[in-house]
């Protein structure tokens, strides 16, 4: 098999992604409409962990759509996964689907949801799109051809002069509870989070930081570390559909991606359910940004409590 044309699939995603946000979007004005209740749909893995129809529909739509234009690629997906197909990734030309990325907020009407559509090829994310229809932001990348809001406004935001970031305590963390709300998983979150928000002076370990974000979407996490708005994102039992666009879309924005404790990044990371990304930073006379990046991933890596998935 030749080598996948990337610009002509980039093209072909954000199309998907913005056909996809229609049907998510005229989904929860019916919603609204009928008043559905947010306990009304069925689950995947606890109560918490939420899977409506429209995610089952837009999934199914996008999956037919690739394999219409490209059969002899492969297809994973979190509800084709759900439903019991095998989610290998290989050398092949891969997509990667998240249908709706925040179903929780999407069944509450918290518009911090989106379509998550990533393509792989020999095992690395090569192309994403996020796209959040609610708010008309969709967020794009090939590789080595940066990455973009809306395809205009080139990320992170303040291309091509990225913020330095000289402490950890200066940061803006993304941080999210999941859906896993065992005692010792929530306890060490806890604890992590304590340690980030905390004051040293009463806090063993406290950081401090400026604050930190909880949105209900690892792909949107990535897009806004990825636009420089959020500075770093620390996530642990995701899976591949939820980070494979956001991956190259961070890349391509100046980011960098890191394995567990903040492991350099090998490919087979993808599969492995611990995701830590810092945004670019600009170089200083001191330090250059890729060293701030890795001196921000060893501070924030004394304050959190991982565990095993």
């Amino acid at each position: 098999m030749s080598a996948p044309d990337l610009a002509e699939i980039y093209e072909f995603a954000i199309k998907l992604a913005r056909t996809g946000g229609d049907m998510i979007s005229a989904s929860s004005s019916n919603r609204s409409a009928n008043s559905s209740s947010t306990s009304a749909d069925a689950t995947k893995k606890n109560r918490v962990d939420l899977v409506t129809e429209t995610d089952q529909a837009v999934e199914a739509f996008v999956k037919e759509q690739i394999s219409k234009s490209y059969p002899d690629h492969s297809f994973i997906g979190e509800e084709s996964y759900a439903a019991g197909e095998i989610a290998t990734l290989t050398d092949a030309p891969t997509w990667i689907c998240d249908p709706i990325d925040g179903t929780t907020n999407f069944v509450h009407g918290f518009d911090h949801v989106c379509i998550s559509i990533g393509f792989a090829y020999k095992k690395k994310p090569v192309v994403g799109v996020i796209y959040n229809p609610f708010l008309n932001k969709l967020y794009s990348a090939r590789s080595g051809h940066g990455a973009y809001l809306n395809e205009i406004t080139r990320l992170p935001l303040t291309h091509p002069n990225p913020h330095p970031l000289p402490f950890l305590g200066d940061a803006l963390i993304g941080v999210e509870w999941g859906s896993d709300r065992s005692k010792n998983v929530v306890e060490k979150k806890g604890r992590t989070f304590m340690r980030l928000a905390g004051d040293p002076k009463e806090i063993d370990g406290g950081v401090m930081a400026h604050s930190l974000r909880s949105i209900g979407s690892a792909a949107l996490n990535y897009a806004y570390t990825a636009a420089g708005q959020l500075d770093l994102y620390w996530e642990i039992g995701c899976w591949e559909w939820d980070v494979a666009a956001g991956t190259i879309i961070a890349q391509e924005a100046g980011g960098k991606v890191y394995g567990r404790g903040g492991q350099p990044w090998q490919d087979e990371d993808i599969q492995k359910h611990y995701f830590f990304v810092v945004r670019a930073i600009g170089d200083t006379p001191e330090e250059k940004g890729s060293d701030a990046q890795d001196r921000i991933a060893k501070e924030f890596f004394k304050a959190a409590e991982e565990w095993d998935v």
